[in-house]
């Protein structure tokens, strides 16, 4: 029998073990080892997926794997075999697991010895669970077979049903969707899905960033759909690339007609539920937020900032409606925690408490939703109605001490709207790098012993006000100038703050953020008989957390991938540096000015009397950039470094006697 015609008659008898050990044990022993792919630790010889669709929806899915060990690293992670689940909405069942030792040895596990152990969970606790097997000790070249069963999906639903499977069909009932990737960080020899759908129903599907062979038949009354990819591992990822699922093989399936369809069933589910009616108590808290409020948009603002501070992140299980039905806003308010959904609907709750129209919306945070319309979600969101009938996006779960209403750490971000009107899938736009902005000005004096004396001022707004004010709102108020000033030595251990003056961070409604500090720092700059070598304050790298792209590795020359910073941001810094008498400018840093539609660079020195003054203004336009963008992004970073990394160095004069004087 060859391999291909063992893995097509493979699916025919999905979850039992029907063929003779010795045909099993030929596929590993020509598989290859440890020589053939050389750092890897595991190899998926194959990876069957078999799926039969009902008509409620609801999916029983039958998995085979055969994978063999590579190393010892491979050999100590795959000593126990899990599987996780959500006991709300999927059930699992691993129904086999047998080990071909390199020996010929062949061991069929007990499957009386699957535990059921609750998942690992921090921040949100809804009962996950796992099911797990243990393999015991593995050796490089051992095999391991196993068949596992499971039915339902990856959400929860709103309400039980009457009998047994009913709890496991998906919330959007009669329809089916999947996800599909065909990439692994490990090599895989075939991956083959099959999935069987009634024949009454229409099935979309795409490939996505490469190619899966695929065909369809059909077999009595149901559509078999068969993908197959031969050969294949992760391609290396390049630093701060995107998802991997935005650029890596995958494929999608849905059953649902579009992304309205979907728009006005996550409408509906929620407004049947009652998601969103006010109580007595809500009403008199909105009343009192807004008793200051001057226009719509304060209002909106107000009422999006106290959800967003005073509602607390923590996932437990409250019952029904973990999925895609948001909790009652009274559940949210009273026990004044939640995960994202809860936050947005709390808002939603109190925005219509306020006379606004409002309703809640999904998006996918860390990666991109495409076309077909399968479930790619795993945000809930806000929005919101002005008077003259366009809708704003609310994110009260991004924004706590933050002065957005919609936090630009997800710009470009698509997401999808559940309004009566039903609405297409959208995606949220690029914030301007000046809405971000961090500057950071400087006024010092270098003296003969090397010491720096002097001011600076930050002003900061958007994302860049976050990510300096965080330094005071993540932590005590007894700690805030301790905070600033590890901020300071984490650069200049010798810092010295003499004073410093940072208002009142928690007030951050009331402006941007505005810091000053007076420092002294001994041992500044490095003295020798003839030199004094230094680089300015401003531009030397303190403050780094407002300038991400530091941190991106400049490496590579050019890039395949789409890649992402934190957010658009314009950065200046300046600094004026007063010199000690009778020395010369040797050397300044020769910098260039670069341009692009990723980023730009200005700056460079001059020399003014007894002074050197340094700039530098970087532009910072997008979030997410293509790998056309990454020159000019490069080129800013580089900039920048060289800045921070060439110092000035300056000649001391000396007298007749050829003492420095």
């Amino acid at each position: 029998m060859t391999k291909k015609t063992f893995f097509s008659i493979l699916f025919l008898f999905s979850g039992y073990l029907l063929f003779a050990n010795p045909q099993i044990s030929e596929l590993i022993k020509n598989s290859g080892g440890s020589e053939d792919y050389p750092g890897k630790h595991k190899l998926t010889i194959f990876d069957s997926t078999n799926v039969e669709m009902q008509e409620s929806g609801l999916s029983y899915v039958n998995i085979h794997q055969l994978f063999k060990i590579l190393d010892k690293k491979g050999a100590k992670s795959n000593a126990v075999i899990k599987f996780g689940y959500d006991p709300l909405s999927a059930y699992v069942e691993i129904r086999g697991v047998t080990i071909y030792r390199k020996s010929g040895e062949i061991v069929q596990l007990d499957t009386a010895d699957v535990f059921d152990y609750p998942a690992p969970a921090r921040a949100i606790y809804w009962g996950a669970r796992e099911k797990m097997i243990e393999v015991g000790r593995l050796y490089p070249g051992d095999a391991v077979e196993v068949f596992l069963f499971r039915k339902g999906f990856t959400y929860a639903l709103l309400a039980d049903g009457d009998g047994d499977d009913d709890k496991y069909i998906p919330p959007m009932k009669g329809h089916f969707y999947d996800i599909v990737h065909f990439w692994s960080s490990e090599p895989v020899i075939e991956k083959v899905y099959r999935v069987e759908i009634p024949i009454g129903k229409l099935l979309q599907y795409k490939v996505y960033n490469g190619d899966v062979r695929s065909s369809a038949e059909l077999n009595g009354d149901k559509w078999v759909y068969t993908f197959t990819k031969e050969n294949f591992t992760q391609p290396d990822r390049e630093p701060n690339m995107v998802s991997s699922s935005d650029e890596f093989p995958k494929l999608l399936l849905s059953t649902s007609p579009d992304w309205e369809a979907k728009s006005l069933w996550f409408y509906k589910v929620n407004e049947d539920f009652g998601s969103f009616e006010s109580t007595p108590d809500i009403d008199a808290k909105v009343n009192d937020i807004l008793k200051d409020a001057k226009s719509e948009q304060d209002s909106i603002a107000l009422l999006t900032h106290w959800v967003a501070d005073n509602i607390r992140y923590s996932g437990i299980s409250m019952g029904k409606g973990e999925g895609y039905t948001l909790h009652t806003g009274e559940m949210n308010f009273t026990d004044r925690c939640g995960v994202c959904k809860d936050k947005a609907g709390l808002l939603i709750t109190m925005l219509r408490a306020a006379g606004f129209e409002s309703y809640a919306a999904m998006t996918m945070a860390g990666s991109r939703i495409d076309r077909i319309p399968a479930d790619q979600f795993n945000h809930s969101i806000t929005i919101v109605k002005h008077r003259n009938g366009k809708y704003e996006i609310l994110d009260p779960t991004w924004v706590p001490f933050v002065r957005e209403l919609w936090s630009s750490l997800e710009q470009q971000q698509n997401y999808l709207m559940g309004v009566p009107e039903g609405a297409d899938l959208m995606i949220t736009p690029i914030s301007p790098p000046e809405n971000h902005y961090f500057y950071l000005t400087g006024k010092s004096k270098l003296n003969k012993d090397g010491s720096l004396e002097g001011e600076f001022t930050i002003d900061a707004e958007g994302q860049e006000d976050a990510s300096i004010r965080r330094m005071f709102t993540s932590s005590y108020r007894s700690n805030w100038s301790s905070a600033l000033e590890k901020e300071l030595m984490s650069v200049y251990p010798r810092a010295e703050i003499v004073s410093m003056d940072y208002g009142n961070p928690m007030d951050y409604l009331a402006g941007p953020l505005h810091i000053t500090v007076k420092y002294r720092i001994p041992n500044y700059a490095t003295i020798t008989d003839d030199e004094i070598v230094f680089v300015p304050f401003s531009v030397s790298g303190v403050f780094k957390r407002a300038m991400p792209h530091l941190y991106i590795s400049t490496g590579l020359k050019e890039r395949k991938y789409q890649f992402r910073d934190r957010c658009s941001r314009l950065v200046k810094l300046n600094e004026t540096v007063e010199l000690p008498s009778e020395v010369k400018v040797e050397f300044i840093p020769d910098i260039q000015m670069t341009s692009g539609d990723g980023a730009s660079f200005k700056g460079g020195y001059q020399i003014e009397g007894n002074t050197v003054k340094v700039s530098e203004i970087l532009k910072f336009r997008k979030r997410i950039y293509d790998p056309e963008d990454w020159g000019s992004f490069r080129e800013a970073v580089l900039m920048q470094k060289k800045i921070m990394d060439e110092p000035v160095v300056l000649s001391i004069s000396k007298n007749a006697n050829g003492k420095s004087r």
